[in-house]
């Protein structure tokens, strides 16, 4: 079915296509659900056209590619006939001056320690040059030789401490370290904004299954596999046994990915 084409007056809307395509191919919207991962009731809102359970655009963006592609629909045809509908695509705000002038403030003046250090070093080769300058000078009882030995000495230069050592900065927070080779373990953040999240373990059982706030993070173990779908992959970071996975999906994307203790190969 193509909702390209067609006059505007005679094309379904995008729920009505859905809905439409699904019959003609025998679908039920519970095999489409298990097909796309999208729950029950958030299929029959969006073939009564109501986005609202979507949780915004960028996932009823996600939700229809996904439900196109299960019931041979163009996604991007679909796409283009939601944002007609809805708007269009938010127009992008102009990007803040990377650079701003700030305002000067005067730097504290520090001690000048190379100073005091040069006016120590005189001070003391001065005091010692006065002090061999006065021994050797003779009075009106002359010195005998065995007195030579109690000659006054200079005094010796005040040692230098030296500055106390910086303390070494602390490390910093790496990724996952140190976990049980044996098993699989994912970390997944919404770094770049929300992103529905869903896991099962390998006998199936469901770990977790719904929005992940930005900032938010979710960590899941099993020994054998987890069964990972991501909706708005491109928002995610994702830790796989301790290494980043760089490339996880597009902004408003629905990714599906299994990982077991092995994986990934490289980060």
């Amino acid at each position: 079915m193509s909702i390209g084409n067609s006059p505007e007056a005679d094309r379904p809307s995008v729920g009505r296509a859905i809905q439409q395509a699904r019959t003609d191919a025998g679908l039920t919207i519970e095999e489409v659900s298990t097909t796309t991962r999208v729950r029950i009731p958030i299929v029959q809102a969006i073939e009564m056209d109501d986005f609202s359970r979507c949780g915004g655009e960028v996932y009823a963006r996600g939700h229809l590619r996904a439900l196109a592609r299960a019931v041979s629909l163009d996604p991007e045809a679909l796409i283009a006939r939601y944002d007609a509908e809805h708007g269009g695509r938010p127009a992008p705000t102009p990007a803040a001056p990377l650079f701003e002038a700030e305002r000067i403030r005067p730097e504290r003046r520090r001690p000048n320690w190379t100073a005091a250090m040069v006016a120590a070093i005189v001070a003391v080769v001065g005091f010692v040059g006065f002090t061999l300058f006065s021994g050797g000078k003779t009075t009106g009882n002359p010195v005998a030789a065995g007195d030579s030995a109690d000659a006054e000495k200079p005094a010796p230069a005040p040692s230098r401490s030296a500055p106390p050592a910086k303390p070494a900065p602390e490390p910093s927070d790496g990724a996952i370290a140190g976990l049980p080779k044996d098993k699989v373990t994912i970390k997944v953040t919404a770094r770049d904004g929300k992103s529905w999240v869903s896991a099962k373990d390998a006998n199936g059982k469901l770990l977790e299954d719904g929005l992940l706030e930005q900032g938010e993070s979710m960590t899941f173990t099993d020994k054998k596999r987890i069964d990972l779908v991501l909706g708005n992959a491109g928002a995610v970071q994702l830790y796989v046994n301790g290494k980043e996975v760089k490339e996880v999906g597009d902004e408003g994307s629905v990714e599906r990915l299994s990982y077991t203790p092995g994986d990934p190969q490289a980060g």
